[in-house]
């Protein structure tokens, strides 16, 4: 027997049609320190329906790829929207991949045209006569820099098109692809995640939900993390699919620009990286700074300090953390505390809310050995995660079957998994340090040394040492005229942390290395400490 329901495909059309309907209203503000310019969602509609037209006349053809090489815009939200709507695949490019990644990855994608924002246009310049797939260079912008031979104006191309009738729009299918993110390559070259529409929309509907980003047009969203990074968090779709206001401010993420931006915007809902938190938030407890409109800030990429959560509760700002990555669309899990969290004293219920979460409805999570055998869910045993589900990716472009299990994603991550599936991802599987025999995690190595008042930023990597295998070795960033030596933070840490937790290595450096994605880089970071071995 089968179901008497509708079978219409679920693809970027379905929120693009929502865009342009329900929530015409709604508004994307570039908020750049030149002045803030607004489009509401209808008029941003009937510029994606010139751009499909555009995309067209340029031989645009489905399934051909389109790369954007941009900021956080107006502009680059219409490609979220006009590139899929044509058929086509959209490619988010990471401006900040050093020039062989940025060679490889286009060439991975087999991009046919890509669009560039014009004070990019110099930085991508010396590149193009390594990118052969690419046939058009576009602009995005009103500038006129002849860097580029040939290249377009974007502006200009969309005043003479006549939008597509929305008639016109090719019949989509949701398990065609829509997107394609490379991940950051901090280990290799990188790899290739290709989205589709069902995906693509499934999971801006799972984080809409109340357990989930839980936006809705009340909401005036800041993505400070990156268009070009992971999809965006999916925020260009989940954003305009309950109405919420997008607010971008380009490629300025200056502590005081997004200070700046909250405050003139009355940004309710902010999304980046925990360094970015971190650099606002001196400004914030000063008094320099007026956050009072911001109610929620969604915090990924990497874990949440416990002080950095401490801190901004202190402020009336909800800190919601979110697990997720390049190959799971990306958001997959939040930090909603559970029905047994209920009536936790606050400091209890900060370190719950500091944990990693629950998996989103629709997706699977477990843990496994290393024989491959899944372990229980008692909240102590350490495997790596593992997850799979409509939004999260089988495979790479050009395939990585070791990357997988049994359909599996295989994510690299060690966690626990408690008895009603909150979890907490103790490191990276990479990142542990191996100590007499024992895992140091250190991420939560990272969050003590945090909480010491003269520490800005803090990073944990192994060190060799003959005779423990590996000890912990931190590298701070201190705050402004402020000093530490190994004895003090040791004596700091002591009953904070076990006591073989102790770093045996202290490194202060101006600013912790950081990967093109906001993350600690501790490839870099490694690679500065050299070969040095520990007695």
């Amino acid at each position: 027997m089968k179901a008497l329901m509708g079978q219409q495909q679920l693809t970027v059309r379905t929120i693009f049609d929502r865009l342009r309907t329900v929530h015409a209203c709604g508004e994307v503000v570039d908020a750049l320190a030149s002045g803030s310019t607004r489009t509401t969602y209808g008029e941003l509609a009937e510029r994606v329906l010139r751009l499909v037209t555009v995309l067209r006349d340029l031989g645009v053809r489905p399934g051909d790829r389109v790369a954007t090489f941009a900021n956080n815009s107006s502009r680059h939200v219409e490609l979220y929207y006009a590139v899929p709507l044509a058929g086509a695949v959209l490619h988010m490019v990471n401006i900040r991949l050093h020039d062989d990644q940025l060679e490889f990855v286009v060439a991975d994608a087999g991009d046919t045209v890509l669009f560039v924002d014009d004070d990019l246009v110099p930085r991508l310049a010396p590149l193009v006569d390594r990118m052969p797939s690419v046939r058009t260079f576009v602009r995005l912008g009103k500038g006129d820099s002849p860097d580029i031979a040939g290249i377009l104006d974007g502006e200009a191309l969309l005043a003479d098109a006549v939008p597509t009738p929305v008639d016109d729009l090719p019949e989509l299918a949701e398990d065609d692809a829509c997107g394609m993110c490379h991940t950051s390559g901090t280990t290799g070259m990188p790899k290739a995640v290709v989205y589709g529409h069902r995906a693509t929309f499934l999971h801006a509907l799972a984080a809409c939900t109340v357990d989930g980003l839980a936006l809705s047009e009340r909401e005036r969203v800041l993505p400070v993390v990156p268009l070009f990074h992971a999809c965006g968090w999916g925020l260009p779709y989940a954003a305009p699919l309950t109405g919420a206001d997008l607010v971008l401010v380009g490629g300025d993420t200056s502590p005081a620009n997004l200070a700046r931006v909250i405050e003139s915007e009355q940004v309710t809902w902010a999304a980046g990286v925990p360094t970015i938190w971190t650099s606002l938030l001196p400004l914030a407890e000063a008094g320099t700074a007026d956050l009072s409109s911001l109610r929620t800030i969604g915090i990924g990429g990497s874990a949440t300090p416990l002080a950095l959560l401490e801190a901004y509760d202190a402020l009336g700002i909800e800190i919601l953390q979110i697990w997720g990555m390049t190959e799971t669309s990306p958001v997959a899990a939040t930090s909603r505390p559970r029905r047994r969290h209920r009536g936790l004293p606050a400091d209890e219920l900060r370190v719950v809310r500091a944990k990693t979460g629950t998996i989103f409805p629709g997706l699977e999570a477990r843990v496994v050995g290393d024989d491959g055998a899944e372990l229980p869910w008692d909240g102590e045993t350490v495997g790596e995660l593992q997850c799979r589900g409509p939004w999260v990716c089988t495979d790479y472009w050009g395939g990585a079957p070791d990357k997988f299990q049994d359909g599996w994603l295989r994510t690299g991550d060690m966690a626990v998994m408690e008895a009603d599936g909150y979890f907490k991802i103790v490191d990276r599987s990479k990142d542990l340090v191996k100590s007499g025999g024992e895992w140091i995690s250190s991420v939560e190595l990272e969050g003590a040394v945090l909480a010491h008042p003269s520490v800005r930023e803090a990073a944990v990597v192994g060190i060799a040492s003959r005779t423990w295998d590996e000890r912990p070795a931190v590298v701070v960033s201190l705050c402004d005229d402020a000093s530490l030596t190994l004895e003090e933070l040791r004596a700091f840490l002591t009953g904070r942390v076990a006591k073989w937790w102790l770093p045996d290595e202290l490194v202060v450096v101006d600013d912790v290395p950081k990967t093109s994605v906001g993350k600690y880089d501790k490839k870099a970071i490694r690679a500065q400490l050299g070969d040095r071995v520990l007695p």
